[in-house]
């Protein structure tokens, strides 16, 4: 297959290109060239793609087979570039994301949920749902939703990861010592890894599967504990986990997934958060590793590469380590 990635050097759009150049595909990538260098083996443009004449002249008027967009900032930017290669591919895929259901989510949540408001020419990207949304109608406008398929991801751990999520636990647990652990233990998670997301949306390419998925595991397919069961035993830190009931947690003013990364209440509004409905996405041929093959390759490419830079905009993730002491602290007085 003759692949465009639209970004192409940091987590999802990282992991399909690596995979794509694993299967043997012919690899084009577009990108900025100032978030990192694009992978060995890859066809390496370089464009703003704010810029609808340097996109016009960086992608020349080549062809290709498939293309896959991460783009997470202004929906015109996804118009410009699926209305310029409408005529050039056979198919689009969108990394989209579940933040486009209308908040709060219910629990088991499918792709019929109400989603919010948006403008696919729209200029504004400062708002991630109403963005993400505006980029599908773009890329349905620019393909026709016989042609396009969007991955409503939610949740996306694995290596390459820029958030800094998996990140800020694997470095907390390699310093030993107490860990405090948001219970409880048995809690379910959803997520996805970023290669399963990259193979699957590859899969979509050459079956040309069109239409909107939830692409995140099923709920349960790990837990809190085996989520950072499985960071103690990739760092092999001497870390004890030590678990708080949710109430601990929010009395202790602590924003979850923020300051404990993953991690939400159980009950509540962001109940639904860990719980979507991926009936549809299993069917068209998602499958997604164990956690503890995740959360071991976060580990080997934090060694190999560092800790990622967190992206302008985003919010560093983590407890500060006083609060974490307090808290740990109140604990064993109980």
């Amino acid at each position: 297959m003759r692949l465009l990635v639209l970004g192409g050097t940091h987590h999802v759009g990282r992991a399909v290109v690596l995979e794509a150049l694993a299967r043997g595909d012919e690899v084009t990538t577009l990108t900025r060239g100032v978030s990192g260098p694009s992978a060995p083996g890859a066809v390496a443009l370089h464009a703003d793609r704010t810029e609808p004449a340097a996109l016009r002249a960086a992608l020349g008027d080549a062809t290709w087979d498939a293309i896959i967009d991460t783009w997470s900032g202004a929906p015109r930017v996804v118009l410009d570039s699926a209305s310029l290669l409408s005529d050039r591919a056979g198919h689009y895929g969108y990394v989209s994301t579940r933040s486009v259901y209308q908040w709060p989510p219910p629990v088991g949540l499918d792709e019929s949920g109400a989603v919010v408001d948006g403008d696919a020419r729209s200029d504004a990207g400062d708002d991630y749902p109403t963005a993400k949304r505006g980029g599908e109608l773009a890329a349905e406008h620019g393909f026709g939703a016989d042609r396009t398929v969007l991955a409503r991801a939610g949740l996306i751990l694995g290596p390459y990861e820029l958030v800094g999520r998996m990140p800020w636990w694997l470095r907390r647990i390699e310093r030993g010592g107490d860990v405090l652990a948001p219970g409880p233990a048995d809690m379910k998670l959803q997520y996805i890894d970023c290669r399963d997301l990259a193979r699957w949306l590859l899969h979509a390419a050459d079956a040309g599967i069109s239409g909107v998925f939830n692409t995140v595991s099923q709920p349960g397919h790990a837990t809190m504990a085996s989520l950072l069961e499985a960071a103690v035993a990739a760092t092999g830190s001497d870390a004890r986990l030590v678990w708080a009931s949710p109430e601990v947690i929010i009395a202790a003013g602590i924003e979850p997934w923020i300051e404990l990364p993953v991690w939400l209440p159980p009950d509540g509004e962001a109940a639904g958060m860990h719980s979507g409905n991926v009936n549809a996405a299993y069917a068209a041929g998602l499958t997604c590793r164990p956690v503890q093959e995740t959360v071991a390759d976060t580990w080997a490419w934090l060694q190999e590469e560092g800790d990622p830079p967190v992206p302008a905009g985003r919010p560093a993730h983590g407890l500060d380590p006083d609060r974490e002491r307090a808290v740990l602290a109140s604990l064993a007085r109980e």
